[in-house]
Parts: C-alpha cells; structure tokens; sequence
C-alpha cells in the first residue's frame, strides 16, 4: 500500500513528527486527547487495530506481555488482561521505577478489565515491579508516530519507549528474539529513511493498523543496552531507576561513562520555532477568530446531585466519548456534549449505553434540535434561562461556570 504521507529528501525526525501530526489533526482522525501534536495520537479505529494483537502467534506463546501507558494501545492491554495474561504497563515517564504489573480483582467482570486498561485503572491496580524480579517478557507493544514498513520507528522525540527497552534488557527482562509490536493508523505508516535510526533506536518486527498486519522482517539489529554517553547526571535524577541500573553495569565491570553535555531539547525547539514550509495545521490549531465548529449534540439527563464535572468527564474519557466540548448543567441533572459529526456522535451513544455514575442510570440521547434530518449545524445553543426563583437561576449559573473551568470546552481553546 503506498504511503499517504510523503517524507521530503533532507528530513529530520522531527519533519515527519510534525507532517504526520498535522495530517492527522487536518484530516481529522484522532479522538480525544487533541490535538495530537508532541503525542502518540489515539487515532479512530484504535481499538479495531489492538483486537488484531491477540491474532498474533507470539501473543498466544508468551504468558506476560508489556504494554506502553499511551491511550490508542488501551485495547491491547485489554485484549491481555481478557486473556488472563501478565500485563506489565511503564511506570509514567519512569519516575517511580521501570514498570508496574496490572493486578484486576478476582473474578473481574469484563467491564472491570475494561477499567483496568484506562489510564485511570493502571494507576489504581498496579504493583510496583523491581529491579530484581524474574520477568520474561516476550512480547512488547509500543506507541509511534511513525513508522516503516522496514520495521524503522519513530516515537514523539522523549526516547522513553527506546529506554525501557534498554533498561529491560539490562535486567535481562528481553533478548534479542522478544518481539516488538506497534500499532497505528494506516496514515502513520510511510517510508522513513535509514540514516534517521540511530543505534538506541528500538524497530519493531509488526505493526497493526485498523486494516492490516504487517510483518516487518526487519534486519536491523535491535538496541544492545543502555548507551551511558548519551545520558547525563541530570536524566539520572529525574529517573532514579537509571542510578540503580548504572549501579549493577558497574559492578560488572561495563563502561558507565556519562555524557557530558544535557541532551536536545527538539520539543521546546519545535514550539518556538515552527516550520514556515510545513502543511497547514487543523482548524482546532489555528486562533480563535476561525468559523464557529460544525457539532452534533448528545443531552445526558439523569445526572445525579453532587456529581462533579470532572467525574463525568473522566467517565467519558474511559468509554472514548469525551465530546470536543462540553456544556454542564448539574443544577438541571443534565449535560450537553458536542462532538464534530454525526458518526461521532452515534459512536458516543453506544459507547454511553449502560453509563451509571454513583448508582443513577444516566440516559444519552441525540438532542431535540439534531434529531430531524441528522444533519449537523453550528452549535448555537446555549444554557437555557431558568425562569424559576432568583437563587435557582444562580445555581445554575455558577454550574455553568464550574463546566467553563474545567470542561472539554477549554481543552478545545487551548488547541491554538
């Protein structure tokens, strides 16, 4: 299949970083979180991508199986935990350690592995793994931004995914026969040129995507440990699990040399200077004074008192509903959600099928004004005027300034 993207002679890793990232955000194929740009992007169809990991021989071999924390890789660490295999999930940016084993309840539900394979379960129903424990992972599964049908990667430029696997092998929790899997959108696939993988680059031997299974055959070796030279005393403090691992290779006599000099720093080096030749970024990265978005409305009625916005908003993030932008009327027992089209917004009603927060059943339906002919218009909705007593209209208001703090409404603003 050739690519969609095409890579110009003379590009950096960061050219096709950020080619990539407006590709996605204009052609509008990520959901939440957006925009994608300096992330590995949860593209649409992520989860139909995941389902393809189980189908994969090794992953019926190998009994533990690490998964990288990134949200589009959330279906992978399901199908694992589904299949009552050991997931072992990167502790966030290794700051508390190398990673975590996932440990759900006994007896969980489906529902209940569904949780645990959030962002928010792997927090809640992790174990600490240690240095010392006899981990034998035959199976990663990591996140990029691009990647080769060579089995070349490229991640978004913190290098965390090449360092884990260093650090794994250094404690000997992978060898040179673990497979590394990826998984991304079709778009994300494209000709990366070999003289951009640099020797502690980790490739990857598949890559699964909402419409293929590639096999890679990739010839080039995989990284052989941790390169001390590129490293220095500060990324040692940040992630202390390096001192304990620089500690070990020490005692056994290897070449610990730090660097010297802090490594680049391409991500601040992006923002400030961006490209002026580069494709054009989305509409939801330009200012505020572009045309108001095209939405359909979902109502959510049923919202128990009490509840916060910020517990329904993780709600739908974990059932991959969040909308781009949320109005909250809790004084109503009511929220209207927004998404950018029709198919999102019927994608979000299956999803919000079921949905009971602090034991009330919420119900999600298309709202009056989008139910005629389906067709989506500019939202010019706004939170009705109560017509009650003085200070029921003040609650409501000050609901509605609770939604303005902290909203989906004002993650879209900040996509400048």
């Amino acid at each position: 299949m050739e690519a969609v993207i095409t890579i110009n002679p003379g590009a950096t890793k960061w050219d096709i970083r950020e080619k990539v990232w407006d590709y996605i955000e204009a052609k509008n194929l990520a959901n939440f979180p957006r925009p994608v740009h300096n992330r590995i992007p949860n593209f649409k169809g992520a989860h139909t991508a995941c389902a393809k990991v189980s189908e994969l021989q090794v992953f019926n071999e190998t009994d533990e199986v690490k998964v990288d924390p990134d949200k589009p890789l959330e279906g992978a660490r399901l199908a694992v935990l589904q299949a009552r295999k050991t997931l072992l999930v990167p502790t966030p940016r290794l700051r508390t350690g190398l990673f975590n084993k996932i440990v759900p309840p006994e007896g969980a539900s489906k529902e209940e592995l569904r949780v645990c394979s959030t962002s928010q379960g792997v927090k809640e129903f992790s174990v600490p793994v240690g240095l010392d424990a006899k981990v034998q992972v035959d199976l990663l599964v990591v996140g990029s931004v691009a990647v080769s049908e060579k089995g070349y990667r490229i991640g978004k430029g913190e290098g965390f995914a090449d360092m884990e696997y260093a650090m794994m092998l250094c404690m000997g929790a992978v060898t040179e026969s673990t497979v590394v899997v990826t998984i991304v959108h079709d778009c994300q696939v494209l000709d990366i040129p070999e003289d951009l993988i640099e020797s502690h680059d980790i490739t990857v031997d598949y890559i699964l995507t909402p419409t293929r299974v590639i096999k890679t055959d990739c010839q080039r070796p995989k990284p052989q440990g941790i390169i001390w030279t590129k490293l220095n005393t500060e990324m040692l403090e940040k992630i202390p699990v390096l001192k304990k691992l620089r500690a070990l290779e020490e005692e056994q006599g290897k070449d610990v040399t730090l660097g010297t000099h802090p490594p680049p720093q391409p991500r601040e080096r992006a923002r400030r200077e961006p490209r002026r030749d580069r494709e054009p970024r989305s509409e939801g990265d330009r200012p505020r004074r572009e045309p108001p978005l095209t939405v359909t409305t979902v109502y959510l009625g049923g919202i128990p008192a009490g509840l916060r916005v910020s517990e329904l908003k993780t709600a739908l993030r974990e059932r991959e509903a969040a909308p781009i932008r949320l109005t909250w009327q809790g004084a109503q027992h009511r929220a209207f959600l927004d998404y950018l089209d029709p198919q999102a917004a019927d994608q979000a009603l299956v999803a919000l099928e079921g949905l009971s927060l602090n034991g009330h059943d919420l119900q999600a339906e298309l709202a009056k004004s989008q139910r005629g002919g389906r067709r989506p218009g500019p939202s010019n909705r706004r939170p009705r005027q109560n017509t009650g007593p003085k200070n029921t209209a003040r609650e409501s208001r000050e609901s509605t300034s609770e939604a303005e703090a902290d909203s989906p409404k004002q993650e879209l603003n900040h996509n400048e």
